[in-house]
């Protein structure tokens, strides 16, 4: 009897010993073997949204403790079937962001690939201007055995009345040489809006904008303060008057007349200019302070083509004053006309006579010609004009390549946020078409007519016309 009792107690203390080391053994590791695996970047997500199946209830007696495995068995497992969509979305924004990651790369990449574009374009572009400008100084310089008047001259040397299209921007510390039928019309007008020196009748202010200003206008002599004259205008306006005459608009202050002569333009501008006086050494000198330290350039065009363009212009139609001053004379000399020439242009080409492009070339051929007067500007040789070799231009541009060398000019001169470069119907002269318009001339003229402007050619690096000259 003793013995069985001592056995019940032996078997409720290893009852009791076993549920202690079930306990013991639960609160250790029995928690973890209950979670499922899952990944760990996932766990603090869980933790955090469920902390109660961590914790759990307290741990008094088994029954709470099965009570609480029960409720752990569900909570971790409810988090990982609602962690299904978590999980989607994650990796959804993951990718996202990778887009979006992927998407700034790619417009950095751009970005730069166009910043090394512009760059490249810019050193192609500068080093242009640098063979334009090198060439010049070796032409002059005397390197490619190319002589021409005036070549050696000093600068003091160069008459007044040849200086008359070196236009001056004071404001802007600008010099502009214009060359006729070289895009001049709009580069007139990008310099009468950077000086201000014409005001606009409907808004009583200066233009801003070069095409609007009115193209007849800007080749008036008056309108440009050049080396040849003084200011223009007085204090560098144009001033608009009423249509009787009677009085006179100005932007202010009293418009004095006295000793002052007065331009009537036929659009009612006016323009009040101080009588030419010289300045002796001064002037000379104050030219050679702005020659060093404003910023020079002028645009250049084919010989030949300038040529073409200036007789289609202003021998293909009726033009009053060059048929007078030019195109009678031409028909006179050259063109076996038997009576009188009609009085006016209109005439003449009503009945069916105007000057011949071979006529043409045989005046500029003619010594006559210049021994009677220099010149005309239209056709006039470009180092005639703008003295390169006297005159060191810090941009040359090429009426070929006109867009992107004003738009490149505009930035150097440091204007492009004021204005823009007007954009015009260009010149339709094609150099495509020097040898339909030279055909009918004969070849021992073509050769002397390039004897005549060859330094143009060399100078500006317009190649030799071997196709026309040899044809």
């Amino acid at each position: 009897m003793g013995t069985w009792r001592g056995l019940r107690v032996a078997f409720i203390l290893g009852s009791l010993f076993m549920i202690l080391l079930i306990i013991v053994y639960w609160d250790d590791v029995g928690g973890f073997n209950l979670y499922p695996l899952q990944d760990p970047k996932h766990e603090s997500l869980h933790s955090d949204s469920y902390p109660q199946a961590t914790s759990g209830p307290p741990r008094s007696v088994p029954t709470s403790r099965a009570h609480a495995s029960s409720s752990v068995i569900v909570h971790t497992t409810a988090p990982s079937t609602t962690l299904v969509p978590e999980e989607k979305g994650g990796e959804a924004k993951e990718q996202t962001k990778d887009k979006g990651k992927e998407t700034q790369e790619q417009r950095k990449e751009e970005t730069r690939e166009d910043e090394e574009k512009e760059r490249s374009r810019t050193a192609v572009e500068e080093r242009e201007q640098e063979a334009r400008k090198q060439r010049i100084m070796d032409v002059c310089s005397g390197k490619d055995a190319m002589d021409f008047p005036g070549r050696t001259r000093a600068f003091e040397q160069i008459p007044n009345r040849e200086l008359d299209h070196l236009i001056v921007d004071d404001t802007h510390q600008i010099i502009y040489c214009y060359v006729p039928k070289v895009a001049c019309t709009n580069w007139k007008r990008v310099m009468v809006v950077l000086s201000q020196s014409l005001i606009s009748p409907s808004s009583g202010k200066p233009y801003t904008d070069p095409e609007a200003v009115p193209p007849d206008l800007v080749h008036n002599s008056s309108l440009h303060l050049t080396f040849a004259k003084n200011s223009p205008c007085g204090s560098g306006v144009i001033y608009w008057v009423d249509s009787w005459k009677k009085r006179v608009e100005t932007t202010g202050g009293a418009l004095d007349l006295q000793h002052r002569q007065t331009f009537l333009y036929p659009s009612g501008a006016v323009c009040v200019c101080s009588f030419w006086r010289h300045y002796g050494s001064l002037s000379r000198h104050l030219m050679a302070l702005k020659l060093q330290h404003y910023t020079k350039f002028l645009f250049v065009r084919d010989p030949f083509v300038r040529l073409i363009s200036a007789f289609r212009n202003k021998f293909g139609r009726p033009n009053e004053d060059f048929y007078r001053q030019f195109g009678s004379v031409m028909l006179s000399r050259y063109g076996n006309m038997s009576g009188s020439l009609p009085e006016t242009a209109a005439e003449a080409f009503a009945a069916g006579i105007k000057p011949t492009f071979q006529q043409f070339i045989t005046y500029l051929l003619d010594p006559e010609t210049e021994k009677e007067s220099i010149f005309n500007e239209h056709w006039r040789q470009v180092y005639r004009l703008c003295h390169p070799c006297q005159v060191k231009y810090d941009f040359i541009g090429r009426l070929e390549t006109l867009e992107s060398d004003a738009e490149n000019l505009l930035k150097l001169l440091e204007v492009d946020h004021l204005l823009h470069f007007p954009s015009g119907a260009r010149n339709r002269t094609a150099a495509s078409w020097e040898r339909d318009w030279f055909k009918q001339i004969p070849s021992s003229m073509r050769r002397e007519l390039y004897k005549l402007y060859e330094p143009d050619f060399e100078l500006f690096g317009y190649p030799k016309p071997d196709s026309v000259l040899h044809r």
